[in-house]
């Protein structure tokens, strides 16, 4: 077929035109900063989770720990909002919805209300700076909730929470992004729908245990049957264990939330709303427990500090902080708790290391900010910022909703 010459001089003008748009304009990125900051130390990254258009927020991590928010990048794929009533924050009843992979430079998201995740690369000179590695590819079930990356960032698992629920895990390729791992999906046989219903009943978080070797999802129970941690192991080939093995929660437990590692231990820390946390030996030993959080309302998200060697738990009814220490015998007890703004409901939250000191951020979408704590040392945590989402994601014009904002997850440069 042969083309005129004013067909021809109208598609390179056409042509011209899409070129003379901005890259980050025709890659889905909205900018709410005119500069991006030089030199940051690392960058904190959320999510949208909007029905119309799932986005990834990114900040800048500066090297006293504080936060520039400097874009906004289109995962290409639809938020969701669990069925509960009445309609509040956390709306995936998770943590993790989005993970960071510090080794393997990579940032993956959950998709909840397209089924999928995405893969991005991150620049490490400039974190906030990420690019979308291949297509979103289907999570093999529904209502995608979080999401873990093994040590090296070579591997990644989703966690399902819907009516196909379950987990299913992938290899992560720096060019291509996601590949479907044989033998990796696997169900939890749970009764629920799409999208899912809860909080009580509905899964929660996917970890790593410290040595790889295993795979463990966290299930709410509904009062008074206990929920539990799934546990499936882990072959050199990144295959799952055909079945998994449910640990139930130490007595007085009831409603596992998120799970995190106790290092150098075969235990991990659940949050627990029903009673504050629990304990769980997964070693086979008998030092699991459950402790009690005086007038907590639903503790639900966790992190744990290098320095301080403390947990950092938080609640969405109460806005507070709850520093954890766990023994070496597996003893937890309260340190300290630190206010938050009321009503801010506190949820999703992740620690950095920035040279000599540890940085706590923490999504409050009831307020729409980010709180940030200086962790200087055990019982000692003191707010250094809040940052302001609402305005300069209006101003950017990118949608956010106190019901929809979820995950917290870090990247340090190396």
């Amino acid at each position: 077929m042969q083309l005129s010459f004013a067909t021809l001089a109208s598609l390179l003008a056409a042509s011209s035109l899409v070129s003379a748009v901005p890259l980050e304009r025709r890659h889905g990125v909205k900018k709410m900063s005119s500069k991006t900051p030089a030199n940051a130390a690392g960058a904190a990254y959320f999510i949208t989770n909007e029905p119309g258009e799932n986005m990834v927020i990114a900040a800048s991590i500066n090297k006293d720990g504080t936060l520039t928010l400097d874009r906004a990048v289109s995962a290409i794929g639809h938020g969701d909002h669990g069925i509960t009533d009445p309609l509040g924050p956390d709306a995936l009843f998770s943590q993790g919805a989005i993970k960071a992979s510090a080794k393997g430079q990579v940032l993956a998201t959950v998709n909840s209300g397209s089924n999928t995740v995405s893969l991005f690369s991150i620049d490490p000179k400039q974190p906030t700076h990420i690019s979308r590695l291949g297509d979103p590819v289907s999570t093999g079930g529904e209502f995608p909730m979080s999401l873990a990356f093994n040590s090296d960032g070579s591997r990644l698992c989703v966690l399902n929470g819907g009516t196909v629920n379950g987990v299913n895990c992938y290899s992560v390729d720096k060019k291509s992004g996601l590949k479907a791992l044989p033998n990796t999906l696997r169900s939890l046989n749970l009764n629920q729908t799409t999208p899912a219903t809860g909080p009580p009943g509905s899964a929660s978080h996917v970890v790593f245990s410290e040595d790889g070797k295993q795979l463990m999802a966290s299930v709410k129970g509904v009062p008074p049957t206990p929920g539990m941690i799934a546990v499936w192991d882990v072959a050199t080939d990144g295959s799952l264990s055909a079945q998994f093995k449910a640990v139930a929660p130490p007595s007085g437990g009831l409603l596992p939330f998120s799970m995190t590692v106790i290092p150098g231990k075969n235990a991990v820390l659940s949050t627990d709303p029903g009673v504050g946390f629990d304990v769980f030996d997964l070693s086979g030993g008998n030092a699991s427990s459950a402790v009690k959080i005086d007038g907590q309302s639903a503790t639900c998200w966790s992190s744990f500090s290098k320095k301080t060697g403390n947990f950092y738990l938080t609640d969405i009814g109460t806005s507070i902080v709850t520093e954890v220490n766990v023994d070496n015998n597996l003893k937890a007890s309260i340190v300290k708790q630190y206010p938050q703004t009321n009503g801010s409901s506190t949820i999703d939250n992740d620690i950095a290391t920035i040279g000599s000191n540890d940085f706590m951020y923490v999504l409050a979408p009831g307020a729409k900010t980010v709180e940030v704590l200086s962790l200087d040392s055990p019982g000692n945590a003191k707010h250094v910022q809040t940052l302001d989402l609402a305005g300069p994601t209006k101003k950017a014009g990118v949608t956010i909703n106190t019901n929809n904002l979820q995950g917290m997850t870090t990247f340090i440069s190396q």
